[in-house]
């Protein structure tokens, strides 16, 4: 009797979450075993059968940097947090007992549950954050960054053999509101097939971006070419761009040459330092871009091509239509959605996950392990980057190969290595008014939150550590300051 009686709950439980079953978790349970959920878990949210977040709890809200639980009651949960499946668990009305979240740089363990209204129909999903501290899930957390990284490493190296992509989202690194800035225009522009203008200074990850705006496309299956054009003489850009019909001239190939449009055809094509584009190039560009057509060098054939267009540049273009060395139909063509990328220096809050993304890239194969110190992040904190990312990756490439202490970079192993030039201007100290001690106390306990939250990679967890606070009370000071 106790056997069927074990083999009943297990066939009730195996049942309770079938598509036959059209009961499910009712509002009734879901309400009763909420409190307690609620009260074990580090943050909770529900949604409507629309996907819309009808309820968040302050601790999800301050946990995810959203302020003032009530400003994202109503908006899409996929706004408010991309990364989310919610909508997935609405729509296939199964639960999602166990899942890895991904959320400014944090890692979060959520458990997500739809629940039905009496007669079967899904009217919602809540969600419950089980851990915003991974510690306790050392083992697990370290085998899936392994098949993480195995995964990118293999499709990097796919990406050598075919003409596809190295890069996604997740390696524009950084969490800084200007970062975060850059990839919100990222995901808009993967969603939809516009042309994309880059724009930012050298070695900002204008080519990072647009393979990450490939991968996660509706053409990410197909390929990805990249030319620069700054990098390819004048005289073969035509032949370049669109290819050369058999013996179009003396000491051509008898055999027909496939330009980079023709290569890209049904999926991307990168043109970086678009600004270097001689005119007459410029003028067949746009008939291009206008018409999905090109002519091969030498031929009287039209070929039609699909292709997305990104372009990127670090010049000013609007000051070269100025000088009449851009043309202006072209611009407008490039330019219908605009990520400006902002250079290195404004954004020193993500130097810390820059360096751990980039030493970890440079000691990738290597019998040695790359880390550096707040202070050596500090001293990094202390140039100005005219170089950008590439400059700061060529720094701690110099740094680990001069530095005595095993892969651990300190201040003094930083300035060793950085430039001479670029320093930052030391203010001069002149008198400044007396403030009140209260303004001066508040100001400072912001700047030491602000810096534990940099220094954390926004895990609320582990910066109330760092201050020597509790996480309520951290949360209640987030409030105060929002």
């Amino acid at each position: 009797m106790n056997d069927i009686q074990a083999g009943g709950g297990a066939g009730y439980m195996t049942q309770l979450f079938t598509e036959n079953n059209k009961s499910g978790l009712t509002r009734d349970l879901i309400e009763a075993l909420f409190p307690m959920f609620e009260a074990a878990s580090a943050g909770a949210i529900a949604v409507d059968k629309d996907s819309r977040i009808t309820w968040i709890n302050s601790s999800y809200s301050h946990l995810l940097g959203l302020g003032d639980p009530s400003r994202v009651v109503g908006k899409p949960v996929r706004q408010v947090i991309p990364q989310t499946r919610m909508p997935e668990v609405v729509e296939s009305g199964k639960p999602l007992l166990l899942d890895i979240m991904e959320h400014n740089q944090q890692q979060l363990v959520v458990t997500r549950l739809p629940f039905y209204d009496e007669e079967g129909r899904i009217v919602g999903a809540v969600a419950f954050v089980l851990y915003d501290d991974l510690q306790p899930l050392t083992p697990l957390v370290a085998k899936y960054r392994r098949l993480h990284q195995d995964l990118a490493a293999a499709r990097k190296a796919l990406a050598k053999k075919a003409r596809g992509t190295r890069y996604s989202l997740g390696d524009f690194v950084g969490a800084s509101p200007a970062a975060l800035e850059v990839k919100r225009r990222a995901r808009l522009a993967a969603g939809r097939e516009m042309p994309v203008l880059l724009l930012g200074e050298t070695g900002t990850g204008k080519e990072v971006l647009a393979q990450a705006i490939h991968s996660v496309s509706t053409r990410a299956e197909k390929p990805f070419v990249g030319v620069n054009v700054a990098a390819i003489p004048d005289n073969l850009l035509e032949a370049e761009f669109f290819g050369v019909a058999p013996g179009a001239y003396t000491g051509a190939d008898r055999r027909t040459r496939e330009g980079k449009f023709q290569l890209a055809n049904g999926g991307t094509l990168f043109l970086d330092e678009v600004g270097d584009m001689p005119l007459p190039l410029q003028a067949k560009l746009l008939r291009a871009l206008q018409e999905g057509e090109i002519e091969p060098l030498g031929s009287n054939k039209v070929e039609q091509v699909d292709v997305r267009v990104i372009a990127a540049t670090s010049r000013n273009l609007e000051a070269m239509i100025a000088d009449g060395s851009f043309r202006s139909d072209l611009y407008y063509r490039l330019n219908v959605l605009e990520i400006p990328i902002p250079p290195l220096r404004d954004r020193l809050a993500d130097l810390g996950v820059l360096c751990e993304a980039l030493l970890g890239e440079i000691c990738e194969g290597l019998e040695l392990r790359g880390e550096i110190t707040d202070a050596g992040v500090s001293a990094l904190g202390s140039y100005d980057w005219p170089g950008n990312i590439r400059e700061l990756r060529n720094v701690l490439e110099r740094a680990l190969t001069m530095g005595e202490e095993g892969g651990l970079l300190d201040a003094d192993a930083v300035f060793k290595v950085l430039p001479r030039t670029g320093k930052r201007p030391v203010s001069s100290l002149t008198p400044q008014p007396v403030r009140p001690l209260a303004r001066t106390l508040a100001e400072a306990e912001a700047q030491a939150i602000e810096e534990a939250l940099v220094a954390s990679r926004g895990n609320r967890t582990r910066a109330a550590k760092l201050l020597g606070i509790s996480r309520s009370v951290l949360y209640e000071k987030l409030a105060k300051l929002s």
